[in-house]
């Protein structure tokens, strides 16, 4: 499939080709049109799936160049780095000496940043923070602005940084926005929905070409860390199902942290090589095994040489490592033994979980969370998942029809039958 489809004009036509860009991906063929037509879009895609460039085209294919001193296009980017990767894209692809683009810094004095807006800009970068900055100064006039761009909006919402985009969008008023994002959630939509509560959805799942062969998989999605450590008791109280566990954590002090709000006899955990020596300490996998009245061993990413986890009947991820390759690693089927992998994630750690799938090759089911599970609240008492009411908002939105599931494992039926059929064995 050629650009033709695309519709570009003649000028951003060749200067893709001139790049070596031939063929459209999925998300432009599905996204530009909208774009250039004016609506107001949410695109959610996975890293690589081209829609930095989507955006770029579509801004440069409705910008219409003037003298105007105001610029008519505000990009949001999380971070100084992601401000020079687009300012740099929108240069290379318009490919055109009568774009005036700017890049603001991210701290600093202002004064010069001012002086070079008000000679005229067409399109302006920076991160919310610093945009709301130059404003506040008078140096940034929103009043003809037609297109703001919310780029990396998950990173923007992980940063906290919502509260200044809601005040920039109310500062700008009835334009396009397009916001961006490689997952969607709750905590994205109490940003953005204000401001844009008719955007188009646009949805690419773009996976490796490869599936990796991996113990069964199960998803557990809650909103802060408190809860992770109730579900994660939760479990562990069936000591029936849960009598051997390999629980992953980022660091040592997490583990040292974790380990002293388990609910759980004494003897019944201990961390994998522990910084402090009060901690109950395992120094080998095999150890572990051995160990019948040690059921849950806690051990940390963080300079762990590569663990020989056969025969461990449950893998969980308490946090997701850093590296998609070591989360890989420890879920890969490599023999016959049969294991159940378990992971938990908020809203922040979703990003970071569709790199893991894109590594993968598959998604990662869902699991509804148990129906006694306590969900913490910061602003108020913990409450009954089953109390919950899904305009509260948090990591509990109604899910797709595509992502709804009629089951509930509670606390390991599923993995009662495995457990059972290793028996059998």
């Amino acid at each position: 499939m050629s650009l033709d489809k695309l519709k570009l004009n003649k000028r951003l036509h060749a200067s893709m080709n001139n790049l070596g860009y031939f063929t459209p991906k999925a998300f432009q063929l599905k996204a530009l049109s909208r774009i250039i037509g004016g609506q107001s879009i949410l695109g959610i895609a996975p890293e690589g799936a081209g829609k930095t460039t989507t955006y770029v085209l579509g801004v440069l294919m409705r910008l219409k160049y003037t003298q105007d001193e105001a610029p008519k296009v505000l990009v949001l980017a999380p971070n100084e780095e992601r401000i020079a990767e687009i300012v740099d894209r929108f240069i290379v692809i318009s490919n055109n000496k009568n774009l005036h683009i700017m890049g603001l810094k991210t701290s600093g004095g202002m004064e010069e940043e001012i002086e070079d807006l008000v000679r005229g800009v067409d399109i302006v970068v920076a991160t919310p923070n610093r945009a709301r900055a130059v404003y506040l100064k008078l140096g940034l006039n929103l009043n003809r602005i037609q297109t703001v761009v919310i780029d990396d909006a998950d990173e923007i919402v992980k940063q906290g940084m919502q509260t200044t985009v809601r005040e920039l969008a109310q500062s700008c008023g009835n334009v396009q926005y397009l916001a961006f994002s490689t997952v969607e959630h709750d905590k994205l939509h109490a940003m953005i929905d204000d401001f844009m509560p008719f955007a188009t959805p646009i949805e690419v799942d773009e996976l490796g070409e490869s599936t990796m062969e991996t113990h069964d998989l199960m998803l557990y999605q809650v909103p802060n860390f408190t809860t992770k450590i109730n579900l994660l008791n939760l479990l562990m109280s069936d000591t029936d199902v849960f009598d051997k566990a390999v629980v992953f954590v980022n660091s040592r002090l997490t583990a040292h942290k974790l380990l002293g709000r388990l609910h759980v006899k004494k003897g019944e955990a201990a961390i994998y090589k522990p910084f402090f020596h009060e901690d109950a300490g395992i120094d080998n996998i095999h150890d572990f095994h051995q160990l019948s009245e040690c059921r849950i061993l806690l051990v940390a990413n963080e300079g762990t040489e590569d663990m020989d986890l056969t025969n461990i009947p449950f893998i969980i991820h308490f946090e997701l490592p850093e590296q998609q390759e070591v989360f890989a690693k420890h879920i890969q089927k490599t023999s016959d033994a049969e294991s159940i992998a378990i992971t938990f994630t908020t809203d922040i750690e979703l990003p970071d979980l569709r790199k893991i799938e894109q590594v993968l090759g598959k998604k990662i089911p869902v699991t509804p969370l148990p129906d006694d599970l306590l969900i913490y609240w910061p602003s108020d008492t913990p409450k009954v998942k089953d109390k919950i009411d899904e305009s509260q908002g948090g990591a509990f939105h109604k899910k797709k029809e595509s992502n709804s599931k009629t089951y509930n494992y509670g606390s390991g039926v599923k993995a009662k039958m495995t457990k059972k059929n290793n028996k059998r064995k």
